[in-house]
């Protein structure tokens, strides 16, 4: 079993201030079903606190009023090497929320902050591994995209085609692990994009439905632990059975809206 080194992170995070379902984009998303926003912000702040815990640095993003997604800092950006390419959202609803980015790399003086054509999500959908970038395509991310992706970072980009409607984002799907180790739901993708990850990640752990569909892929991991949601107790196993350690977080209030653990954190490399 190989040693597993975690490597301190940076993330960019945002309290769910304003977060609700008042519109549904996903299949999660249920309009007529309650929210607890107090709820959903004593999970958010465990979640925040795990990451500190583990010795993590953690940034804040201000919310905006009037965008209850903005607490899913994964889908604004993807950051390589200090230079950002931001969202371009496909939903009217979330449009709005890339003026928050905008701003915050601007101001914080990140010299190279990238404006889109083509639609996509951030690290919804695009996903660095090791020296190589993992593209999801499917409702959200055109797969135009990735060649804007290819030449800003200088990066090799792998495209994956998202054939789940409940799996909607590549981060829903497939979990990265480690810059060579990823683990991943295949039913989620199309036949070709499945043989394209079995092809470069072999020793891939296997997800099944069940953890799949409580978004236990929806994780993150520092190289050795990895943060997902509770519910996915056999994804957590076969982390175990990998030398990880795996470390499970309540995020049930803000799966109403179709995020989790990696939805809600933006890895700011």
């Amino acid at each position: 079993m190989p040693t597993r080194t975690p490597r301190a992170r940076r993330y960019l995070m945002c309290p769910p201030t304003h977060f609700d379902v008042v519109y549904a984009i996903n299949p999660w998303m249920h309009p007529d079903k309650p929210v607890d926003p107090a709820l959903a912000g004593t999970q958010w702040e465990r979640l925040r606190e795990i990451y500190r815990e583990l010795g993590h640095e953690v940034v804040c993003l201000d919310p905006i009023p009037g965008y209850p997604d903005m607490v899913f800092t994964a889908n604004g950006a993807v950051v390589v090497e200090g230079r950002v390419l931001l969202a371009k959202f496909r939903h009217v609803e979330r449009a709005g929320e890339v003026d928050g980015y905008v701003d915050w790399f601007r101001e914080r003086g990140y010299a190279e902050v990238h404006q889109p054509e083509q639609f996509n999500e951030g690290e919804g959908d695009i996903r660095p591994v090791g020296r190589r970038i993992l593209a999801g395509f499917g409702s959200r991310t055109d797969w135009r995209a990735s060649a804007e992706v290819q030449e800003l970072f200088g990066l090799p980009v792998i495209g994956l085609t998202l054939v789940d409607p409940r799996l909607y984002h590549l981060d829903t799907a497939l979990a990265v692990l480690s810059e060579h180790e990823i683990a991943y739901y295949p039913p989620a993708f199309s036949p070709g994009s499945q043989a394209v990850l079995a092809e470069l990640f072999p020793d891939a752990i296997i997800a099944t439905e069940e953890d799949a569909l409580v978004l236990g892929l929806n994780a993150v991991s520092d190289g050795r632990h990895v943060v997902l949601p509770e519910a996915a107790t056999g994804l957590a196993g076969a982390l175990a059975a990998r030398g990880f350690d795996p470390i499970g977080v309540d995020v049930s209030e803000l799966m109403k809206a179709g995020g989790a653990v990696k939805c809600c954190t933006l890895e700011l490399r």
